[in-house]
């Protein structure tokens, strides 16, 4: 059963967003103070975090971004402030969503269930979450070190992060804009979507110079980029 934090302090919107989570066998909390509801979600284990913006004693954005710098749980917030100055400080903060007052209870219920499902589908799958190992490549995360059959494979910051979490989710299939987000999100806004097609072209490149014949990143025409195993 998912454990959801509610941080709001209208009780009748609170007990709404309960009701119909509860509805779709969901364990949830409500706090209706910011401080409170800060302390709870650093001391606690929640798959998922629902924080209004107007809070007492602590609001929204920095409960958001205090959350974000001790854990990468999904964060939406839900606030009656919809200008969108006020969207893009929320995600810039680290929030996955922002949902504006008033709307639909069912609305909420879906994009929870997309922000935990998308969260879960994330963590790694390696059994050693240090060394990374295929028939021709090793990667070793502590190190920040890449060898190609033995030889070693110098690459960017953001280069060995991409090639990590490929490595981390093998032989699924992830568009460019699921790459984006994960690895460059609203960490730099003003880079383009392109650009992880050129970080692949170079890791790739960069392999092959290391006499690695075979990338293990295949392009899947029309879907995206599949680490093979």
């Amino acid at each position: 059963m998912n454990k959801i934090l509610i941080i709001e302090d209208d009780a009748s919107i609170a007990n709404l967003q309960k009701d119909y989570l509860e509805i779709n066998q969901m364990d949830v909390t409500i706090e209706n103070d910011g401080q409170l509801g800060l302390e709870t979600a650093l001391t606690n284990s929640f798959d998922l975090i629902i924080v209004d913006v107007m809070l007492p004693n602590l609001d929204g954005f920095e409960i958001c971004k205090k959350i974000r710098a001790n854990t990468q749980i999904p964060i939406m917030i839900v606030s009656a402030k919809k200008e969108d100055f006020d969207k893009v400080r929320g995600l810039g903060l680290g929030a996955n969503d922002y949902l504006v007052k008033p709307f639909s209870p069912n609305e909420l219920v879906a994009r929870v269930k997309a922000h935990i499902s998308r969260y879960q589908s994330l963590q790694p799958q390696t059994a050693n979450h240090l060394i990374i190992e295929t028939p021709d490549l090793r990667i070793d995360k502590a190190a920040h070190k890449v060898w190609a059959l033995e030889q070693e494979v110098f690459l960017t910051h953001k280069e060995f992060n991409l090639l990590v979490f490929l490595a981390e989710h093998p032989n699924r299939v992830w568009r460019k804009e699921e790459l984006f987000e994960t690895l460059w999100g609203f960490d730099s806004l003003d880079t383009e979507m392109a650009t992880v097609v050129v970080h692949i072209k170079r890791i790739r490149e960069k392999l092959k110079k290391a006499n690695l014949a075979n990338s293990p990143i295949e392009t899947i025409w029309g879907s995206g980029y599949r680490f093979n195993l």
